[in-house]
């Protein structure tokens, strides 16, 4: 009894377990990750940009210094767009 209890934990345990596992390699997997970046055109410069985690960082940073509550960029009028890539290509 106590052999057969512990063979279908131990069957129950390797299907849980395995749940798990396509999450974490997607986490690990870079290419994963960059298909989740967008691409943003610069209509002044024209060149583009990868919307990641840094371009989010460098965004919130414009924002704070210039006393904006967030807003998605999408959102902003091309005015304000032309005026953060202004700020970002002075910046580099």
């Amino acid at each position: 009894m106590f052999r057969r209890t512990l063979s279908a934990f131990t069957v129950m345990a390797a299907l849980v377990g395995s749940l798990f596992l396509p999450g974490t390699a997607l986490a690990k997997n870079p290419k994963h990750k960059a298909k989740h970046d967008a691409r943003v055109y610069d209509r002044t410069y024209r060149d583009y940009h990868a919307w990641n985690g840094d371009e989010d960082r460098f965004y919130r940073a414009y924002l704070a210094e210039h006393h904006r509550p967030y807003m998605t960029f999408p959102k902003m009028t091309r005015k304000q767009q032309h005026a953060y890539w202004q700020w970002r290509h002075d910046r580099r």
